[in-house]
């Protein structure tokens, strides 16, 4: 089994500089957690930014902020469609101390599922490579990336 590669560089960048379409999403973002739009179709709307642009960026574009208080890790899994996979899967992320802050499932396709887990890794009792060791060992785990993490 191949892991991923946990260094991935992050760079401080000025907002003049970042494309429009990440500086949308940012937006975007922010009008979602402060309830001034329903959903990612309004809020998407309302910045004039394609869903997929948001969902692109979505994962990988933070607010310094947010990065600097609370450590982020976004992770994809790659499932094996059965009863109880998803709770087993949080089941071990919980034990570890961290906590979850938005899970998203794609419908089984083919006996597989997509999971998409966003993690505040803070409160952590393990270091994150160990944690991402355990869960590509739980026999339903095809694969788990790393899409973005933050300080």
């Amino acid at each position: 089994m191949r892991h991923e590669k946990l260094d991935k560089k992050f760079f401080l960048v000025r907002e003049d500089v970042l494309p429009e379409a990440m500086k949308k999403t940012l937006d975007a973002k922010e009008m979602i957690e402060r309830g001034k739009a329903e959903s990612v179709w309004d809020a998407a709307q309302k910045v004039d930014l394609s869903r997929s642009a948001f969902y692109k960026y979505r994962d990988t574009v933070f607010p310094f902020h947010t990065v600097v208080k609370e450590r982020l890790i976004t992770l994809f899994f790659y499932l094996e469609d059965r009863s109880g996979t998803l709770s087993h899967l949080l089941g071990e992320v919980a034990s570890s101390g961290c906590n979850v802050l938005t899970i998203h499932q794609t419908i089984p396709l083919m006996g597989r599922a997509n999971v998409t887990l966003s993690l505040n890794t803070a409160g952590m009792q393990i270091e994150i490579e160990e944690l991402l060791v355990r869960l590509r060992k739980l026999e339903f785990v095809e694969r788990v990336e790393v899409l973005g993490s933050g300080a």
